[in-house]
């Protein structure tokens, strides 16, 4: 059993950083692929990116790739997604996951366990 809290929203201007956190409790994190997940209104949930047990591989979305940065502290429990340059179309909660393994890492229905996710504004 994995249990996520996220934090680290808020509101911000665009242009603007914030970095997300998602600690975890129990024993497998350290062996589960840890992913980031965003909704916003009016849309269905979408894969932003993920991260391999040992931090040595990632996966991001195409919108995301060079403006966020997933990484992982497996002695502290924390995975982070650090995201720059924030646009108004980044307005969303974003949700941590884990799941193990890596097969279809941005399949949503792949992952066992969910956060209660944290707002994300971004002004313009």
């Amino acid at each position: 059993q994995v249990h996520l809290v996220e934090s680290g929203g808020g509101l911000v201007q665009a242009g603007g950083s914030l970095r997300l956190s998602c600690a975890a409790s129990g024993r497998t994190f350290s062996s589960n692929a840890m992913g980031w997940f965003r909704q916003a209104p009016g849309k269905e949930r979408e894969f932003v990116a993920a991260i391999n047990w040992n931090g040595g591989g990632t996966s991001y979305a195409d919108s995301v790739k060079g403006q966020f940065t997933i990484s992982r502290d497996n002695a502290k429990n924390t995975v982070y997604l650090q995201m720059n340059s924030l646009k108004p179309e980044d307005t969303a909660v974003y949700f941590c996951a884990a799941k193990t393994g890596w097969y279809q890492i941005q399949n949503q229905r792949k992952y066992d366990y969910w956060g209660q996710g944290t707002q994300v504004t971004v002004s313009s």
